[in-house]
């Protein structure tokens, strides 16, 4: 029989949520994603100490103030190490944009551009690049703006029906639903634990995808921000699914039967609908788990690039 990880990569792509070079050679992943949290961990790594050193340089040459230095570095280096995980796949890299510029729809384009700008330098196609943004109503308008320019976006912290209709009006290339995260606020909520298909996250992602099936949305659905195997296993066919080199690992020791889960078989005539701006905030901001853990997201990963940007201000003083 067959390990978990390898029945698991014939009815899903399996996608690497690490910045760990060996992690993504072990386990032979098709996408890998990153975020301000994964960045700044890598940056512990010894293969990515030159790349620092490279993206102080890159930035003193190129701009004037220690602040564009410190943001332009912190671009570079993202950029830098993404481009060094593409050599190790087949697909596409995640890169995120800073979450401080996530209620900023024009200052997310800026970013997004300079970041995907980058990244022609160093000779990689934006074919292979995904912008991810944070599912505000704020940063889904600049995704869709970004998707007509030809750039590709992956929308995370996403947590509410809401956040994924608006996504796919907008015609995004993936969406990150994030099942862990959802699952922690019920248990915290409710203090009881939630297995299989009972599991608040893993229920959620099935909605959408039976809604993106429905209605015929080509936005790709990818699971995120796993607690457990169970969580993966339960959703055994969806589109991609995003997993720690951890959980990859005890996928790989197990030789259990994977069962498809999900399929696309779901199809319906029915006119698509739309969500506007007002049923968005009404919908999202009705569900409390949404509200706080979009927030709570916003700010662990916009913490996670301030100390990013003063690890390498040092560099500068």
């Amino acid at each position: 029989m067959e390990t978990q990880l390898s029945q698991l990569k014939k009815i899903t792509d399996v996608v690497a949520d690490t910045g760990d070079i060996q992690s993504i050679i072990k386990y032979k992943p098709s996408d890998a994603t990153t975020n301000p949290s994964l960045i700044l961990k890598s940056t512990q790594l010894d293969e990515y100490k030159p790349f620092i050193n490279e993206a102080v340089q890159y930035a003193s040459a190129v701009t004037n103030t220690i602040e564009q230095k410190v943001e332009l570095a912190c671009d570079y280096l993202a950029v830098k190490i993404g481009k060094e995980i593409l050599n190790h796949i087949p697909g596409l890299i995640s890169t995120e944009v800073d979450a401080r510029l996530s209620y900023n729809t024009d200052e997310t384009i800026r970013k997004a551009e300079t970041l995907i700008s980058l990244y022609e330098q160093l000779g990689v196609n934006k074919s292979r690049v995904l912008i991810k943004i944070a599912s505000t109503w704020e940063g889904i308008q600049a995704a869709k703006i970004l998707e007509q320019k030809g750039i590709h976006c992956n929308l995370t912290l996403l947590f509410s029906m809401a956040q994924a209709k608006a996504a796919a009006d907008a015609g995004v290339y993936l969406i990150s639903p994030f099942v862990g995260r959802i699952y922690d606020w019920y248990v915290n909520r409710n203090k009881t634990e939630y297995v299989g298909s009972d599991d608040p996250g893993v229920k959620s992602v099935k909605e959408i995808f039976s809604y993106y099936k429905k209605y015929n949305f080509k936005t790709i659905v990818m699971g995120a921000s796993f607690r457990n195997t169970s969580q993966i296993l339960e959703l055994a066919g969806c589109d991609k699914l995003t997993i720690s080199p951890q959980l990859l690992e005890q996928l790989s020791e197990s030789r259990n039967v994977v069962s498809q889960k999900l399929n696309n078989a779901i199809e319906t005539n029915e006119k698509i609908p739309n969500i506007t701006h007002q049923q968005f905030l009404w919908e999202h901001n009705s569900d409390l788990m949404a509200v706080e853990k979009l927030a709570e997201g916003i700010l662990l990963f916009a913490r996670d690039q301030e100390k990013l940007e003063e690890m390498i201000k040092q560099f500068y003083l």
